[in-house]
């Protein structure tokens, strides 16, 4: 792996993207920040990658933002106040970018996910967890509410558990939040890469074009009413139907053979 403070590596349509700063848990510092934003503006140009993975480098996924940089952000101005909005405003566009991105990505989660680490997996399509993992929006432990993670949790699990989180600033371990929802299993810590990959090479597996278009409208329907949804749907449906790989894939299913699709 290079030096880099966000690794990618590229494989079979895969690629993995490695947070990659283990001496402090992989906090999302500014320069992780503005890394792991570039990363994904790049993967979200590849057509040829059809699933990505996030993961944590060392003993952790990741520990939420940097403090000690938090710190000396505050006494770089009048309290700090224009140095917090940037940093906040940033890392909330860096976990919107996650659901907006044409591939599923896939958290590969272990150690800790933490305030910002825990709002980052809540942002990812999907998680693989390993036993042992823990996770929490822990601010409150220090003064400080986990209000942004707080917008990627309530999204993700029940509210009266977010609220839970948020205001005991207690950890859940991986069964808890598998049981939540918060990640989509639990195996074992030595297994983790390996499920995880099971996973990703499933869905890398399927229609790259039908898994786009789904992840684009999974998210737009779920932002309407039960009608405008239907509505919007039919349409994607009407869309996906046209396409030649699809007529190809329902011929096949019937003729009972491999598809022969063209992407």
């Amino acid at each position: 792996m290079s030096d880099a403070i966000v690794h990618c590596d590229v494989a079979a349509g895969i690629a993995r993207v490695t947070l990659n700063s283990p001496s402090n848990l992989n906090a999302l510092s500014d320069a992780m920040i503005a890394a792991l934003s570039a990363q994904f503006s790049t993967l979200a140009q590849q057509d040829d990658v059809k699933v990505i993975v996030l993961r944590g480098a060392g003993k952790a996924f990741c520990a939420g933002h940097d403090l000690k940089e938090m710190q000396a952000g505050r006494a770089s101005d009048d309290k700090g106040a224009a140095y917090f909005a940037d940093l906040f405003a940033r890392c909330a566009a860096l976990m919107q970018m996650i659901p907006a991105l044409p591939q599923p990505v896939i958290a590969e989660v272990h150690g800790i996910a933490t305030a910002a680490g825990c709002q980052l997996v809540a942002s990812c399509d999907m998680a693989v967890a390993a036993e042992g993992t823990r996770f929490g929006v822990n601010g409150v432990n220090i003064g400080l509410f986990c209000s942004t993670p707080m917008v990627a949790l309530t999204r993700n699990i029940p509210r009266k558990q977010a609220f839970e989180m948020l205001t005991t600033g207690q950890f859940i371990d991986a069964a808890r939040a598998a049981e939540l929802g918060l990640v989509n299993r639990v195996v074992a810590a030595d297994q983790l890469e390996t499920q995880t990959m099971a996973l990703v090479q499933t869905v890398a597996g399927k229609l790259g074009s039908a898994v786009k278009i789904g992840k684009q409208a999974f998210y737009a329907q779920a932002e309407m009413g039960v009608a405008d949804a239907y509505a919007y749907t039919a349409d994607v449906m009407v869309e996906n139907m046209l396409w030649r790989d699809t007529e190809e894939g329902i011929s096949a299913f019937l003729d009972k053979r491999k598809p022969d699709w063209a992407q």
